[in-house]
């Protein structure tokens, strides 16, 4: 090779080389998140996915679309009608083995990230009513067949589908609680509020963040107690939904000084196993890269970090999203 068609060849490479890196830095993604309901929780973590995919790829845009949550957007990501969903892993465990609400299985999620693991289902008492009964674990409310009003979340929210089956692990099912003269109401987690304050219920079942808002504000206006369950009732819950067991620490509350044992949901970030592998990689690594974006959206997401994001098991992981993982030494 001559001396001048050597130098044409390494330029060439030496181009060739950089306009790789150049068209991928300046890729711009138009791309639709599934969540659920506008202004809550989920929708700023769609705002902080779009930011953090903005970081990466200026110009791109992560769309939030309202859907009626987890199990809806199971249906979303197979149909390939959302890029991304965020879809709480009891929900997934749900689809993949055709359990209700799904007719048959369904397979098609794959991981790209966990957003968050702490959405622990918290056993709120009326202090009053639990003292007076004596209730000092779930499980007490069956030992003493105690006539209670509880409340879950409305149904087709996992986290009725979840309450119903610590309930019955203790030995407390919705049946038997009507039995001894109480309630199972499903209610919305507003509602839920309205009906403690009125003494219309006596406690509430729901997936909610430690020191949450409305539990607060429940506090202000009447005394409350929270309640564990056992570890075996935790266990049995945790294996049947495919999800962790939660202690809330001590004094979380200033009324709740004891460790509480419990169950916990966590949320995922999801694609379809078809999605194309460039994006998958690019939005796995702009979450990595600027996982600040999605822990600033709010202050009950400060623990999210690189190192929880690749702790998925509900399903795998996107073959793009593993191999941005393994490269950077988190799985």
């Amino acid at each position: 090779m001559t001396n001048k068609l050597k130098s044409i060849f390494v330029a060439a490479s030496v181009l060739a080389g950089v306009a790789m890196p150049l068209q991928s830095a300046h890729a711009e993604y138009n791309l639709t998140l599934c969540g659920a309901s506008p202004g809550g929780l989920w929708s700023l973590l769609g705002a902080g996915v779009d930011a953090a995919v903005k970081a990466s790829f200026p110009g791109s845009t992560v769309t939030y679309q309202t859907s009626g949550g987890g199990f809806a957007n199971v249906m979303q990501i197979d149909q390939k009608k959302c890029d991304l969903a965020i879809i709480h892993d009891a929900e997934v465990k749900a689809a993949r083995a055709g359990q209700a609400p799904f007719s048959a299985p369904i397979d098609s999620m794959r991981s790209v990230a966990v957003m968050y693991t702490w959405a622990p289902m918290q056993l709120l008492f009326n202090k009053e009513f639990a003292d007076e009964h004596g209730i000092n674990t779930m499980e007490d409310i069956a030992a003493k067949k105690v006539p209670v009003n509880i409340l879950l979340n409305k149904k087709g929210n996992v986290a009725s589908d979840v309450g119903a089956s610590m309930l019955t692990a203790a030995g407390a099912s919705p049946e038997m609680i009507d039995d001894w003269g109480g309630s199972v109401t499903y209610a919305a987690s507003k509602e839920q509020g309205e009906l403690m304050r009125d003494r219309r219920a006596d406690v509430i079942l729901n997936s909610l963040f430690v020191n949450h808002g409305s539990i607060r504000e429940l506090a202000n206006a009447i005394d409350l107690k929270l309640v564990p369950v056992t570890k075996a009732t935790a266990d049995t819950v945790a294996d049947e939904w495919t999800i962790g067991t939660f202690t809330i620490p001590g004094g979380s509350y200033p009324w709740a000084p004891d460790d509480t044992m419990t169950v916990t949901l966590s949320a995922q970030l999801f694609v379809n196993a078809d999605a194309d592998p460039a994006m998958v990689k690019d939005v796995t690594t702009a979450l990595i890269d600027h996982a600040d974006k999605v822990s600033g959206v709010h202050k009950a997401m400060k623990a999210l970090d690189a190192e929880l994001m690749a702790t998925a098991s509900a399903a795998p992981y996107h073959p793009a999203a593993e191999e941005v993982y393994k490269a950077k030494g988190l799985r």
